[in-house]
């Protein structure tokens, strides 16, 4: 690489065309720098704007209202328990997948991810169908408790419970990279020493991958603090607010006129986050190991007569977690009415024909977010090709500077990134005009920001991967820049690029807490849609809409898992 890029700097400089190439991409560099960081100053100098009024500044007035606190603590609670849920769950399934000889360790981690891909208002609305005195499945088994009992879901702790759930996929990924990096020899080492298998837990195992759990828990929390599906479907009922559905009300209700006030809450949530961020970095630093060997193979502990039954444990917790919900979910959405259970006589496909042959807003929703999902990745994928090609010539420092800028719209919490856009936006834009507020468009520029790094990374880890002899022989037979991207570098990073854009439509498809803030009448999104479907009373539309989505995500699962043997090691999140 280093004699290429000599040589890049020794001629390129002399010929107009790798002038106007590097031209060019230091300037597409510079723009998508800017578009990731102009909204969060935009919501930083609103936050802090009128601190000379004192008392009667927006940010004096969030902090002294004793709501914020309320809602800061319930963000704190639930984020904070469920990401203990989340460490449970997500260190057993990383041990015994990573470590042990458990049988269908693939089709294991796949239901595993699968409620990290699913939207989380499809999650808690599979849950809210599964339990409660309405709950169709309950019906039909006769286990439904009685007509006015609680839902015992409605509650800090049933937020709690479905957060762990949805953020334990992040704990599995964390953990088992650093499972993946124990060397053999230090295992074979301790058991030839006469170690048990105990004291090989203990002493080397859980002290080498420390590091690992600090991080899975740290994304597990700031994940749950951001995530607006779940408190917003559960919390909203029962009148328990966090932070993010604080904000959605405020705006409900009193629309455009309280931006300062909440871009001031969006502050705090967004200290939060990235107070975390660094609270995570500096525990990895001191629980970091220096490890030799040869690493990157599972160690397949012999379980002996214990396998079945670690194999059936995995098994019951996704039966609990995944396929009871799911069940649920499908029988709520074949049943004429919530309550009503499920047999011969009341099993009909109406809500089905409803929502795709009757209900325009259906139809508007899928094409919008099909609209929005599918130009996003197409956008980024044109983007991320040139965008990783100059990150890889940058000096490191500024590599490092750089990726942080594009990373931050997505490690802020959605509702953040929302109140940052529309603060960004809210008036015409200067010289054309054009007012983006309440338009598709707005809601397209936010997904460009915020899943720019999702398709970026796996395209930087395959051109880290390539030989850099080919570009270099293309360039010393007076191949230009422009020639040797899109014929040598293009085709061998296109696997990874197509992953890229295919995981970033997977997110963007159903993407709910951005957009729950930025839509407008006839602007919806699958994943408005859904929640405003549920808020409406119309849980069994809901639910089918819901089915159809979550077959929707799962086929799209199934078709990156495909192509996984084509693309360079961690690019798809579920593959070894």
């Amino acid at each position: 690489m280093t004699s290429a890029l000599n040589y890049d700097n020794k001629y390129g400089s002399d010929n107009k065309y790798g002038s106007q190439h590097r031209w060019l991409l230091s300037s597409l560099l510079i723009a998508i720098v800017l578009l990731s960081l102009a909204p969060s100053l935009r919501l930083l100098m609103e936050a802090l704007s009128d601190l000379a009024q004192g008392r009667q500044s927006p940010l004096w007035q969030v902090l002294s209202s004793a709501s914020t606190w309320r809602a800061l603590w319930h963000s704190l609670y639930t984020s904070g328990l469920g990401m203990l849920i989340a460490l449970i769950l997500g260190s057993l399934f990383a041990f015994a997948i990573t470590l042990t000889n458990v049988r269908g360790k693939s089709w294991l981690v796949f239901c595993f991810m699968l409620p990290m891909m699913i939207p989380p208002q499809v999650t808690a609305l599979s849950w809210l169908q599964l339990f409660g005195p309405a709950s169709p499945l309950l019906k039909s088994i006769g286990l439904a408790p009685p007509l006015g009992s609680p839902q015992p879901l409605y509650s800090a702790e049933g937020i709690a419970l479905l957060l762990g759930i949805q953020s334990a996929p992040l704990v599995f990924l964390a953990l088992r990279t650093s499972l993946l990096s124990l060397p053999r020899e230090l295992i074979e080492a301790a058991r030839i020493s006469g170690a048990k298998q105990t004291q090989v837990w203990g002493h080397i195992i859980l002290p080498v991958t420390r590091s690992g759990l600090i991080a899975g828990g740290a994304m597990a929390f700031i994940s749950s603090l951001g995530n607006f599906g779940i408190p917003a479907m559960l919390g909203i009922p029962a009148g328990y607010y966090v932070l993010p559905t604080l904000i959605y009300q405020r705006m409900a209700n009193f629309g455009t006129g309280v931006l300062a006030e909440m871009a001031a809450l969006s502050l705090l949530i967004g200290l939060l986050a990235l107070a975390g961020v660094a609270l995570q970095q500096q525990l990895m630093n001191r629980s970091r190991f220096g490890l030799g060997g040869h690493s990157g193979r599972s160690h397949d502990f012999t379980l002996g007569s214990w396998r079945s039954l670690m194999t059936a444990t995995l098994v019951g917790i996704l039966l609990i977690i995944l396929v009871a919900p799911l069940l649920a979910l499908i029988i709520s959405s074949l049943v004429p009415a919530m309550g009503v259970p499920l047999n011969a006589e009341t099993a009909t496909l109406n809500a089905y024909a409803e929502v795709v042959g009757r209900q325009g807003a259906t139809w508007r929703a899928v094409n919008n977010s099909l609209w929005l999902a599918g130009s996003a990745a197409v956008v980024l994928m044109l983007l991320s090709l040139p965008l990783a090609y100059r990150l890889q010539r940058l000096p490191e420092r500024w590599r490092g500077v750089v990726l942080s800028a594009i990373e931050i719209p997505y490690a802020l919490p959605g509702v953040v990134l929302a109140i940052a856009c529309i603060l960004l936006f809210v008036r015409p834009l200067p010289i054309i005009n054009v007012a983006l507020y309440g338009t598709l468009g707005l809601i397209f520029i936010a997904y460009l920001a915020r899943f720019l790094v999702v398709c970026v990374k796996p395209v930087a880890a395959s051109l880290a991967q390539l030989d850099p002899s080919l570009e270099e022989a293309a360039q010393l037979a007076g191949a230009g820049p422009w020639r040797r991207l899109g014929s040598i570098i293009l085709p061998l990073v296109a696997p990874a690029l197509f992953a890229g854009g295919l995981l970033v439509f997977l997110l963007a498809v159903n993407e709910l807490t951005v957009s729950a803030l930025l839509w407008s009448a006839g602007n919806e999104t699958l994943g408005v849609l859904i929640f405003n479907l549920d808020e409406g009373g119309e849980s069994v539309l809901a639910s089918a809409v819901s089915v159809l989505v979550v077959i929707m995500v799962a086929s799209l699962m199934l078709t990156l898992s495909l192509l996984a043997p084509r693309l360079p090691k961690g690019v798809i999140p579920w593959q070894s």
